[in-house]
This record gives C-alpha cells, sequence and structure tokens, in this order.
C-alpha cells in the first residue's frame, strides 16, 4: 500500500509561481513513473506531467516551457515547479504514482488533491 500526500497549493497571482510537492508513504517494492493530474470545475482530469523514475518527463502541451517536474527518490517525493501561472491554470492537482508490489503487480495510486487558483 502507498500513501500520496499534496501540499502547497494555494493562491496565486496571474504570472506567479508556486511548487507543489507529493510524498509517498507505504511499504511497496518500487514506485515507478509518478506525476501531476488537474482537474478543473466541469472538466475532467487530465494529465500535467509524468517523471519516471530514471527521470524521464513528459509534459502538457498546454505547460510546456512553464512547469517542471522533478523527484527525489530517496525521499519518495514529487515536485511540481509552476511558474507564469495562468487563470486556466485553476485546479485541484493530483499527484499519481505506479507502483510495483511485492506480488509483482502493478498498482496505481492517487492523492486527496490539492487547489491551486490562480486570480488576481
Amino acid at each position: 500500500q502507498l500513501q500520496l500526500v499534496e501540499s502547497g497549493g494555494g493562491l496565486v497571482q496571474p504570472g506567479g509561481s508556486l511548487r507543489l510537492s507529493c510524498a509517498a508513504s507505504g511499504v511497496i517494492f518500487s514506485i515507478n513513473t509518478m506525476g501531476w493530474y488537474r482537474q478543473a470545475p466541469g472538466k475532467q482530469r487530465e494529465l500535467v506531467a509524468t517523471i519516471t523514475i530514471g527521470g524521464t518527463t513528459n509534459y502538457a502541451d498546454s505547460v510546456k516551457g512553464r512547469f517542471t517536474i522533478s523527484r527525489d527518490n530517496a525521499k519518495s517525493t514529487v515536485y511540481l515547479q509552476m511558474n507564469s501561472l495562468k487563470p486556466e491554470d485553476t485546479a485541484v492537482y493530483y499527484c499519481n504514482a505506479a507502483a510495483t508490489g511485492w506480488n509483482r503487480n502493478e498498482y496505481y495510486y492517487w492523492g486527496q488533491g490539492t487547489q491551486l487558483t490562480v486570480s488576481s
């Protein structure tokens, strides 16, 4: 089992910056790809960025050049540095982790979400 706890959301003005963190805890064989997704009111949850255990990253086109995902494997933590924020970035941001259990099965976990509001 794995628990994901996000932190760092809040209210920020357009053009501002914010960093989200997601700490994973629990007993699992390995944590593989970690990522961030977001869901705005009335919209489906969408991919923001992912990062593999080896550090390969993937970004949604809407955040490329503005957001940076990183991870600290020793701390089982993934970060999302968000710069040049826009009102359309307003959403609940969810951390996601793909993990391998001791039985070698793949499992997917979600955090509880953290609200980001970009508004003046």
